[in-house]
């Protein structure tokens, strides 16, 4: 492979638009790929503005690579994205999971089917506008995945499932930068993409009405079921459990004057379970399909922070060894909210240990 080739995944935004400059600066041969990952004569994509997956994504996208002088593709992902994202995504809502198809996209689509892709253009990395930075530790002999210099933009949580033959073959550029320099890099440099907002919502659901995206996908209709408290008394009818997560207290539809909250959801026997604030609350959780990347395992009790889901902060906890590829979290406090489906990622200081998909709470 040529190891001085690189191809960088372009979204039509403003970070992978300056990643792509940046490793042209630093006299990389940078060949632009934007991944199609849904039809583009959906009428609904092609309006939509600021997603990955917009026609105006794709032009903009090229206007940077001609504007870079390099070359630029369109490769079609229809069909793995489907399979490895979208299909993952209805059956997760479908058994009463929240899940986060972002770190699906990322461990499927970016650094396993993209980075096939590119080797198949005799490019030794792939490259994306991540805010991260992999280095490799000659002590440990393993590549690491660290934190992004910006606290606030780091994405780190929906990199975790990155091997260590991906962390060899990826480069993150922006790592070392604010969102701010690389905005003012976009201006000076004369991309188009220089104030472009941010993607907020997930790319391939429509105004976040996620509950009728899976309605739409499921092979039928989602049944209604009940609401029950924790002692399992019937409190009133829900529209199916694809429509609630753990936490919730708005949009229940049901009174009973006071404030009540998911605090479980029993697919088996299409429950939604309601409880009291404090009821919401767990100390302990099992973490599944774990990837480990600072260490090859862990055999032994290790203290460590925790994120259990994309806009949580940190927590302390102790991490322990459970049974093949599953961890016990035992949290120094009680946490709000742990929700089976999401990812919880292990952090000690700016790196990033590993992490897996939340289990289920212990209470």
């Amino acid at each position: 492979m040529n190891t001085n080739r690189v191809v960088v995944g372009m979204s039509g935004g403003v970070d992978s638009s300056v990643a792509a400059y940046i490793l042209k600066q630093q006299g990389y041969e940078v060949i632009g790929v934007t991944m199609q990952i849904w039809p583009s004569d959906d009428p609904d994509v092609v309006e939509r503005e600021g997603g990955c997956c917009s026609l105006t994504a794709v032009e903009d996208a090229r206007r940077v690579a001609n504007h870079l002088g390099i070359p630029f593709y369109v490769m079609n992902f229809q069909q793995v994205f489907d399979e490895k994202v979208i299909s993952y995504f209805v059956d997760e809502y479908i058994k009463g999971r929240t899940p986060n198809p972002c770190i699906m996209c990322n461990r499927y689509i970016k650094f396993e089917e993209l980075l096939r892709r590119s080797m198949a253009l005799d490019a030794y990395y792939v490259a994306t506008g991540h805010y991260a930075r992999i280095e490799y530790d000659d002590q440990k002999q393993r590549y690491l995945l660290k934190k992004s210099v910006t606290p606030a933009k780091d994405q780190t949580y929906a990199l975790y499932t990155m091997t260590q033959y991906q962390l060899k073959h990826t480069l993150m550029p922006l790592g070392n930068y604010t969102k701010e320099q690389v905005r003012e890099i976009a201006e000076k440099s004369g991309l188009v993409t220089a104030n472009k907002p941010d993607s907020q919502e997930i790319c391939f659901v429509k105004d976040d009405d996620y509950a009728g995206f899976v309605q739409d996908r499921a092979s039928g209709p989602v049944a209604p079921g009940y609401f029950v408290d924790t002692q399992g008394n019937v409190l009133g009818k829900h529209k199916g459990i694809i429509h609630y997560t753990i936490g919730q207290r708005k949009g229940l539809g049901i009174s009973l004057g006071h404030p009540m909250y998911v605090v479980d959801i029993d697919p088996e026997n299409n429950t939604v379970i309601l409880g009291r604030d404090h009821e919401v609350y767990s100390r302990e959780m099992l973490v599944d399909d774990v990837n480990l990347i600072s260490v090859p395992s862990i055999d032994s009790p290790i203290r460590a922070s925790v994120k259990i889901r994309y806009t949580a902060k940190e927590a302390p906890a102790t991490i322990y060894p459970y049974e093949d590829d599953t961890l016990r979290v035992v949290f120094d406090e009680p946490q709000r909210a742990i929700t089976p489906g999401q990812a919880a990622v292990i952090y000690q200081d700016d790196l990033v240990v590993g992490g897996g998909i939340i289990a289920k709470a212990v209470k």
